[in-house]
């Protein structure tokens, strides 16, 4: 016997996620963890504490040097990182 109203669970589990208001903070995290594939392993090395609050991606660099590079490539960065997750999650990173 066949069901009319069969779904793919992967629909099901987005569809649940959304009605919770989960899916946002479920693109957070997906977004901070594509941080090193954006930037690359040797920056991602040489940095820490990287969240998401209010819409600002807050990351602490223990480089001058490289503080100095994300600041001049942060727009770039920002496209980047939104389009890794293929969501509009981040509006402005601030290296601390």
């Amino acid at each position: 016997m066949r069901r009319s109203k069969t779904q793919k669970i992967d629909a099901l589990v987005r569809q649940v996620l959304k009605e919770s208001n989960l899916d946002g903070k479920l693109k957070e995290y997906e977004l901070v963890n594509s941080w090193e594939k954006v930037i690359g392993k040797t920056v991602a090395n040489a940095t820490t504490d990287i969240y998401i609050r209010n819409r600002k991606l807050f990351v602490k660099v223990r480089s001058s040097v490289i503080r100095n590079e994300l600041m001049m490539i942060r727009e770039g960065l920002i496209k980047a990182l939104n389009r890794e997750v293929q969501a509009n999650i981040i509006d402005d990173i601030i290296v601390r």
